[in-house]
């Protein structure tokens, strides 16, 4: 186009400066809640503060508290929750009214190379290199001291009453643990962490800057730097290009743009990455992620259309199969010269005490975790980490495995099964000589006798008579001796309550087929928990037993001395049972017998707690001092079910005098348990 100059002539030729007086000072501040037209310029700014490194600015501005539209109750109540009543310098309101906001500033582009400040003065256009772009939002961190305000108001209150927090803590051992050396790896995980970065950006001190308005002197003196002081040609060589320069300034050849694979959090798996690996890397690397699964999910997770034969024989090599599924093998999560990162334990150790746990779960469904802490004596966390792998945490029954038994797979792969036991019997001997046990030290003990005697009803009935004729001689001069020395009175008592039904205290069939001393379960006369005076009168093995509990305890309710009493037949030792058909009231009546009373706790009528846990009993004697102190506290819960400390002491000084602290300290420690500010009689606080 021959004419295409004249069409478009040229108005006007400008010079343009670069101005480098400036250059790495100038930010541009931005407003983004507000209008351009509601400036901030003639509001009175309080105070200013930089971090240079992170280009992070904060500014205090005055609230014009005067204004129409300023509520003077609202700002008042704001201080109040954020300082409280105490007067203090540090208090974030002096005036006691929320007087100022706090404006903080996010960078708005990281890249700054393209932006720039420009002031057009006398045909000439001066251009300034902008350091950042920083927008200021109000900042509300008052709210958040507000709220640790209110959480240290309710800790206090809820902490105020408890003596626990007052008495001396118990010395307890430490284990002293040394750093192993930081690996390079770790190091630069630990640099990139979110965590690090936050450290580092507080390590950075404010600089505390003075502000000056528009039209104050100094900011006129100031934006005279926006000029280029020198005009001279040779000195603004930046912008004095040649025409090919210029041109590939305005278009940059074009380069091969590097493809950079997106980094996700280390514990991420891509599935769409996944699907460009190799199948056996596909299977480990899923195997280390989800530690244990059936093969059904395995193939649910690899793409469409994979055979399951390769499959099989790539998940043979990174895992083995327990109770018919897949468990990642230890030495792919563990590899050779890498440490634990709870303890510093080396690889080898860990695979081998993970693999007794393992190979503890091809046994049986669950379990004890202080029972494989005893055999491959590890760090607490190495073995708890060990059985969240594969197990998860039942109550009263240690860890059950976390999978059901894949019967199906099993089934359908017999050869594979096969093959990965005898893989497990090798395992299995390599770790009888490292831990030194037998297979047999933990299977289920069985007796000798497998299949359980069954006597019938006549049968029992005959034996019962041959017992009574065998003892009725000595029964008759036992009770003809009473009858001289003392009257008997035998209390009769209702069959049909639910409250005498006999707890089972028997041994399973497993371990006996008949109990010490009873036939079928029943007690008989030679058992040594058989009165032959009175079949319901407590043992003195049980009266042994309710008083060492409630010296240990000092009140109990029946649920829980039912609980207590479990445990100690279950600690007994295989083969002595003394206790056999011990009922509820029979617990009650050596409760009686061994100077312990009930108290007449008054629970509200919504409580949940079930009748067992309603009846409470408290030691009443001891022979010490101190027993008087324990009978007013049982007198003080006979009328509330809950009390506060300052009642007891109370209470306490009006009896007794005053009572130390030491005393009421004592008391409830044996007696109570706090919660909220409140106190409670063991076991009657409502979960």
């Amino acid at each position: 186009m021959a004419s295409g100059d004249d069409d478009d002539p040229i108005i006007e030729e400008i010079d343009v400066y670069l101005a480098k007086s400036l250059a790495d000072k100038l930010y541009l501040f931005q407003y983004p809640v507000r209008p351009s037209t509601m400036t901030y310029d003639d509001v009175d700014h309080l105070t200013a503060k930089i971090k240079p490194k992170q280009q992070r600015v904060e500014l205090e501005m005055a609230i014009n508290t005067m204004s129409p539209n300023y509520c003077r109750s609202k700002g008042e109540q704001i201080a109040l929750n954020v300082d409280g009543t105490a007067f203090d310098e540090a208090n974030t309101y002096s005036a006691k009214m929320m007087d100022k906001q706090t404006f903080s500033s996010i960078q708005a582009t990281t890249n700054t190379s393209r932006y720039a400040a420009a002031v057009f003065r006398k045909g000439e256009l001066h251009v300034t290199p902008l350091t950042g772009i920083l927008q200021m939002r109000p900042s509300f961190s008052y709210l958040d001291k507000a709220d640790n305000k209110t959480r240290e108001r309710e800790a206090a209150n809820e902490g105020g009453d408890s003596s626990q927090d007052e008495a001396e803590e118990e010395a307890k051992a430490i284990t002293v643990r040394f750093a192993r050396p930081e690996s390079e790896q770790a190091r630069q995980r630990r640099i990139q962490s979110y965590e690090f970065l936050q450290k580092k950006q507080a390590e950075e001190p404010w600089v505390h800057l003075h502000y000056h308005g528009v039209k104050d002197g100094r900011s006129e003196h100031e934006r005279q730097y926006l000029f280029c002081q020198s005009v001279d040609a040779s000195e603004n060589s930046e912008l004095v290009k040649t025409p090919k320069e210029y041109l590939a300034m305005l278009m940059p050849p074009l380069a091969e743009e590097k493809v950079v694979k997106p980094v996700g959090p280390s514990n991420v798996l891509s599935m769409a990455q996944l699907r460009t690996l190799p199948l056996g890397e596909q299977v480990k690397t899923l195997m280390k992620n989800v530690k244990a699964m059936p093969f059904a999910n395995l193939m649910g997770l690899l793409a469409s259309g994979t055979d399951s034969t390769s499959v099989l024989r790539c998940i043979q090599q990174v895992a083995l199969l327990v109770q018919g599924n897949w468990v990642v093998k230890s030495d792919v999560l563990y590899p050779k010269n890498t440490f634990s990162p709870h303890s510093g334990v080396p690889a080898e150790v860990l695979c081998r005490g993970r693999d007794f746990v393992m190979w503890r779960f091809t046994l049986e469904r669950s379990v004890m975790r202080k029972e494989i802490a005893s055999i491959i004596k590890l760090p607490p966390e190495d073995v708890k980490e060990f059985l969240e792998h594969v197990a998860t945490p039942r109550i009263n029954r240690g860890w059950e495995f976390l999978l059901p038994t894949d019967v199906d797979f099993i089934k359908k792969h017999p050869d594979v099964a096969h093959r990965q036991h005898m893989l497990w019997l090798g395992i299995q001997s390599k770790l009888e000589k490292v831990f030194n046990f037998v297979k047999e030290d933990f299977m289920p003990k069985t007796s000798p006798q497998s299949e359980p005697v069954h006597i019938s009803g006549e049968q029992r009935l005959k034996m019962a008579q041959e017992r009574a004729q065998e003892n009725q001689s000595s029964l008759q001069k036992d009770l003809d001796a009473r009858r001289a020395g003392s009257s008997i009175h035998i209390k009769q008592e209702p069959l049909s309550d639910k409250e005498y039904e006999p707890m089972d205290t028997s041994s399973p069939p497993c371990s006996s087929s008949i109990p010490n001393g009873s036939v079928n379960g029943y007690p008989s006369a030679t058992s040594p928990s058989f009165d032959h005076t009175n079949g319901n009168t407590p043992s003195l093995e049980l009266q042994d037993f309710v008083i060492k509990t409630f010296r240990k305890h000092f009140v109990l309710t029946l649920n829980e001395l039912k609980r207590l009493f479990n445990l100690h037949l279950a600690s007994m030792p295989a083969g002595r049972k003394v206790f056999h058909s011990i009922s509820d009231h029979m617990l009650q009546d050596a409760m009686l017998l061994c100077n312990c009373k009930q108290i007449m706790v008054p629970f509200p009528a919504q409580s949940t707690a079930a009748p067992d846990e309603q009846k409470v009993f408290g030691l009443w004697e001891t022979g010490e001092d101190f027993d008087k102190h324990r009978r007013l506290l049982y007198d003080v819960f006979t009328k509330n079910y809950r009390v506060r400390r300052n009642i007891i002491q109370a209470r306490l000084a009006q009896e007794f005098g005053d009572a130390s602290k030491a005393d009421i300290d004592r008391l409830l420690k044996e007696c109570c348990i706090s919660h909220a500010g409140m106190w409670y009689l063991k076991g009657t606080i409502q979960s």
